[in-house]
């Protein structure tokens, strides 16, 4: 386990709070339970001191609601003290699950729900905590991350009031663009990728896949998602392919332009297993088309990795393609709220976050280089020999 060895040397900046809202409690209690488990394993000679008087805890998860009005108007309460704490707050933007009524008639919360949630518990907790970081996933508004004419910028405004409100640190993964960090150039702003976890999980699941430049090839399914594509290539070192979408640019549906091809560039993908990496699955619509011209192209299996899996349009095209032979799996993380269906169907991998999670808050509480866990590639070569060693 990376930094341990540091964590044991170093005093945290503060005692650890986590706020797990309502739209990621189960994470939050995995997340919880690492944390606990990592240090009833250290600090053994020190323990006794009042320095480290709240280190050791069964449960760093803070009591905390957000309960409606009639009218749909909200407050947020935090039932226990968290004064002069390290408080971590964790949310899922993403979670359409939940419900709340308004006058009778009940609502699906949106991201812009669990975004106002999330600032009424900062709102709560501020000049209480010590420090205050949030943690969230899918970064909320991140496709609307630059401005094109008379258009909003929704998500440099969205880290701009977290920053305004004192919050220190913005924790993210895969981040539609790392770049829109520059709307708080003073302020944390980390985002962490999952490819150890998605070699990790194709590794466990499917005995048979090889990563070596005769078994497989990485495919970026547009040109957003070429430096995923670049990163996983030359660490497997395995070739690579993209495809780029033709747009019809006089239309706009569903405040996009509608995609009329996928061109392909790149080498013979013939008898290869092939891989597609990109940040989110929303309606899954490019991904499956360009998984479909992969096997037309006589690709051997496709696996899909995506950080993010919201299915926006459901998981029957999924079946449907699937069935056909198109996909073989599917991974993605646990970072955001999958429908329980999902869980059943037979091409989906889960790529677990929470340990990584535990450990991203576990090294920021400690105030330590965090460079480990932000460069994944030595696990993955260590992942690699494992696996030819046979002992994966």
């Amino acid at each position: 386990m990376p930094n341990i060895e540091l964590l044991e040397k170093t005093l945290p900046i503060a005692p650890l709070k986590i706020v797990a809202m309502e739209s990621c409690r189960a994470l939050g209690q995995k997340v919880n339970d690492y944390i606990v488990s990592f240090r009833a394993d250290t600090i053994n000679e020190v323990s006794e001191s009042p320095l480290y008087v709240n280190y050791r805890s069964n449960n760093y998860l803070v009591d905390c609601s957000c309960p409606r009005f009639g009218t749909g108007e909200a407050k947020g309460m935090i039932k226990e003290t968290i004064r002069g704490t390290d408080l971590f707050i964790m949310t899922d933007v993403c979670n359409y699950s939940l419900t709340y009524t308004v006058n009778g008639h009940v609502n699906h919360m949106s991201p812009d729900d669990h975004f106002q949630d999330l600032k009424r518990v900062i709102s709560a907790a501020n000049g209480k905590a010590r420090r205050i970081n949030v943690i969230m996933p899918f970064m909320y508004e991140s496709r609307q991350h630059k401005r094109t004419k008379r258009e909003s910028l929704d998500c440099a405004i969205a880290l701009e009031e977290l920053t305004a409100m004192g919050v220190t640190n913005i924790i993210t993964f895969d981040a539609h663009d790392p770049r829109v960090q520059n709307a708080i150039p003073l302020k944390g702003f980390d985002s962490f990728n999952p490819p150890y976890q998605f070699m990790k999980a194709l590794f466990r699941d499917v005995p048979d896949f090889i990563a070596d430049k005769k078994h497989l090839m990485i495919i970026s399914p547009d040109e957003g998602a070429m430096h995923r594509a670049v990163y996983f290539s030359n660490v497997l070192g395995v070739d690579m392919g993209m495809f780029y979408k033709r747009r019809d640019y006089s239309t706009v549906i569903n405040g996009k332009n509608p995609i009329v091809a996928h061109e392909f560039l790149g080498d013979d993908v013939t008898g290869k297993d092939v891989l597609i990496i990109d940040d989110m699955i929303s309606s899954g619509e490019s991904m499956l088309d360009v998984a479909k011209q992969l096997k037309e192209r006589k690709a051997a299996r496709v696996f899909v990795c995506s950080t993010f899996g919201l299915f926006t349009d459901g998981l029957k095209k999924f079946d449907e393609y699937y069935e056909k032979g198109y996909i073989s799996k599917v991974i993605t993380t646990n970072l955001t709220y999958l429908p329980p269906e999902l869980y059943e169907k037979p091409y989906f991998i889960k790529a677990d976050m929470s340990k990584f999670l535990a450990l991203i808050i576990d090294s920021l509480n400690h105030d330590v280089s965090i460079g480990a866990v932000l460069n994944p590639t030595d696990k993955i070569h260590t992942l690699l020999e494992k696996r030819a060693k046979g002992e994966i």
